[in-house]
């Protein structure tokens, strides 16, 4: 059945019994071999009305019922007294757009009192009751809802859309954050290194030129001048030693810093977060750091838009020949896993240090990861 069908399907069967019941009252009665002309056009013009009151809007209904319940009278009083049923849709029509109470559909039986019924007729207005009972009970409160349902489902999926953009916002706070402060590390070491290095190498480079002018006048100041040159920049490098591992952060250390701040963001966000890790840090190699740091980011992303948990967990556990990485939340989980970019992501780095990835849906959640540590250690 098409849209606009079920949309409007009570106006076509309204339209079509009241046609039937014209036109058989018509045919009982030998109305066409007489006033044919008349009978037809008050017919015409009450289906058209009740056509009117369906399609137009509930201010204007007022003028569909009246122009409705007039052509039924003056079919009933010009044409033939059986068409008095005509007043019963006319009442039900009343009735639906003041959607009365059951006992008020009841009046539709009044036009029965002004005609000579038969037990079909009463059995035909007896249908038409319960035809309009229906579509105003029934069916109506149905439609309502389901236009309750989709206006909570168009909520939901804002309210969806609006957690996803703040919590893209808030990750891309906290990678500035981490940007802005590699930024300041870099500028604090550039000043470092221009303050401690910069007046010894300046004085280096006018030593060798002033050794330049006197070579051949005094070679034994020239190469006293060279050799102080030379501790000076040998001096320098110590220097330039000293500050780099001075500046120089821990990774293992960065490492740890960045995951709890994952963690910290989660918890600005009322998902109770932890992160866990067992074992020495620093037995992790730099490349499944940088990837165990990667897929959690990526995992907690995921976790954010899709999941809608309360908990949240990053647990790292270094073995005797493996590393272990299980990030799991308590969310809505999913029945089938699709790989998308990030999961296959996560795939194509684990794939490059031989290592093995398995997801699990059955509670929330889970991402395991397993490194292997004999193959880097040996």
């Amino acid at each position: 059945m098409k849209e606009h069908v079920r949309e409007n399907y009570f106006l076509v069967l309204k339209l079509i019994l009241a046609l039937l019941l014209e036109v058989f009252i018509m045919i009982d009665n030998n109305v066409l071999s007489g006033a044919s002309s008349q009978a037809l056009l008050f017919s015409a013009f009450f289906v058209a009305s009740i056509t009117f009151n369906e399609v137009t809007d509930k201010g204007k209904k007022i003028v569909g019922l009246i122009l409705e319940g007039c052509f039924a009278l003056l079919l009933v009083l010009f044409v033939e007294q059986e068409f008095a049923i005509l007043l019963t849709i006319w009442i039900l029509d009343i009735v639906s757009v003041k959607k009365a109470t059951i006992s008020w559909y009841l009046t539709a039986l009044l036009p029965l009192l002004f005609m000579d019924y038969s037990k079909y007729q009463f059995l035909i207005v007896i249908l038409l009751i319960l035809i309009y009972f229906q579509n105003a009970v029934v069916i109506y409160s149905y439609k309502e809802q389901q236009r309750e349902d989709e206006l909570s489902e168009l909520k939901l999926k804002q309210n969806i859309n609006q957690k996803e953009t703040m919590y893209k916002e808030e990750i891309s706070r906290s990678l500035l954050m981490v940007e802005n402060q590699v930024l300041e590390e870099k500028s604090r070491l550039s000043q470092a290194l221009h303050d401690k290095l910069g007046h010894s190498i300046n004085g280096s480079i006018y030593q060798l030129e002033a050794c330049k002018v006197i070579m051949n006048q005094d070679q034994k100041v020239c190469e006293g001048m060279i050799q102080a040159v030379i501790d000076n920049l040998r001096n320098s490098m110590d220097e330039i030693r000293a500050i780099l591992r001075k500046e120089r952060p821990d990774k293992y250390k960065l490492a740890t810093l960045q995951l709890h701040g994952l963690c910290d963001d989660c918890r600005k966000l009322g998902i109770d977060a932890n992160c866990n890790i067992s074992g020495k840090l620093s037995d992790i190699p730099s490349k499944y750091l940088e990837i165990i740091l990667d897929n959690a980011f990526e995992a907690v992303s995921n976790a954010l838009k899709y999941a809608h948990c309360t908990r949240l967990e990053i647990n790292i556990a270094v073995l005797n020949q493996m590393v272990r990485c299980t990030i799991s939340d308590n969310g809505v989980g999913c029945e089938e896993i699709i790989d998308g970019m990030g999961l296959s992501g996560m795939r194509n780095r684990m794939r490059s240090v031989n290592g093995i990835l398995d997801f699990s849906s059955e509670l929330g959640f889970t991402i395991n990861m397993l490194f292997p540590l004999e193959q880097v250690n040996g």
